[in-house]
């Protein structure tokens, strides 16, 4: 279907966005993401006791540093390819980029705790045709699916590493306790579906009578029923979408978290050389848990879980501090910055191309 006049305008329908996800409030906080960077950076050079830090940067691997970016990127690329398979194949690979990549640069430009991406995916989705309810279940879908990697990891190493099944330094009460609460969560998120059927048939919806005492309570457990049920499709659809071994959907999916995992070794590589598999990829997908912090991109969070989680299964503070701080720059800047492009090309398709994802 051909784009529209140059000359048409917004129409009122993209007026509903939330206010925070305004293009103006995403380059300001993109503004605030640089200046942020600038003064980690000063922060580096000045402070007395970050000598070591200091001298891992002096003496980093510049061909390290480029590798770290370029899989970084591969990362983001696979979130987009994981959205499209999740939502709809027939969404165009460009249109698919655009939303894709705009959730990224919300996820780190706005304090949400990763819920603004989806909020925004939503959004656009729902402008562009797609029906609501169809919205709302793939959106837990796409949450889901591409968690379950670190999840699955979690589960499975955690107890490897407890019991010395697998190599390199482990703290065996933390690596059993974490993998078993990583493994109660699938479990927990697999009930769900049955859980809340029961709850529902047990509770059927009345509809409020307007006006009358107690509707708005009535319409907040409409509400809530409607969440439910949307978070029990939902799973169902993640468990479907998997059993399906769709290439798109499992492919992106892994590669999301693979790649991501790849680019921090790349910058221990340029730091001085990465720890063993085992404890590093545990750490990891531990340290990542500092991102469910709302804070925008996770800053401190994520950084905080990271190192600590890094230092605890055996690398030096001082090679983990710049690893992980040469990675975030990557893992926040690319996102932000092709993203809040993409948004802007996003906002136009919307107001010029009726309905691209109906």
């Amino acid at each position: 279907m051909a784009l529209a006049d140059d000359t048409v305008t917004p129409d009122e329908r993209l007026e509903a966005m939330p206010e925070e996800m305004a293009p103006r409030h995403l380059v300001r906080r993109l503004a605030e993401l640089a200046l942020l960077v600038g003064i980690v950076a000063l922060l580096i050079n000045v402070l007395p006791g970050l000598g070591d830090v200091r001298h891992r940067f002096a003496h980093a691997g510049a061909g390290w540093i480029v590798v770290c970016g370029v899989i970084e990127l591969g990362s983001c690329l696979a979130y987009v390819a994981a959205f499209r398979g999740v939502f709809c194949r027939g969404l165009g690979w460009r249109f698919s980029y655009e939303i894709g990549m705009a959730e990224q640069a919300t996820n780190v430009l706005l304090p949400t705790g990763g819920a603004g991406g989806l909020a925004l995916g939503a959004w656009a989705l729902r402008q562009g045709g797609m029906p609501t309810r169809h919205i709302a279940r793939r959106s837990v879908a796409l949450f889901l699916i591409t968690s379950v990697p670190n999840f699955v990891v979690a589960a499975v190493a955690g107890p490897l590493l407890a019991t010395g099944l697998v190599p390199g330094q482990s703290v065996p009460a933390a690596s059993a306790v974490l993998g078993a609460l990583a493994l109660v969560a699938i479990v927990v998120v697999l009930a769900l579906p049955p859980l809340l059927r029961r709850r529902r048939r047990a509770r059927p919806e009345r509809a409020p009578a307007t006006g009358s005492p107690g509707s708005r309570g009535r319409r907040v457990r409409a509400g809530l029923s409607a969440a439910a049920g949307a978070v029990s499709a939902g799973v169902e659809d993640t468990v479907a979408l998997v059993r399906s071994r769709d290439a798109l959907v499992l492919g992106g999916a892994i590669g999301y978290m693979t790649f991501d995992v790849l680019a921090l070794w790349a910058a221990f590589e340029a730091f001085g050389g990465a720890p063993p598999v085992g404890p590093f990829v545990f750490a990891y997908v531990i340290g990542q848990l500092g991102g469910l912090i709302p804070l925008p991109g996770g800053i401190g969070g994520t950084d905080g879980g990271l190192i600590g989680a890094l230092v605890l299964y055996g690398a030096p503070l001082s090679q983990a501090t710049a690893a992980v701080l040469a990675y975030r720059a990557f893992q926040l800047g690319i996102p932000a910055l092709l993203g809040t492009a993409a948004f802007v090309q996003l906002r136009r398709r919307l107001a010029r191309h009726p309905e691209p994802a109906a």
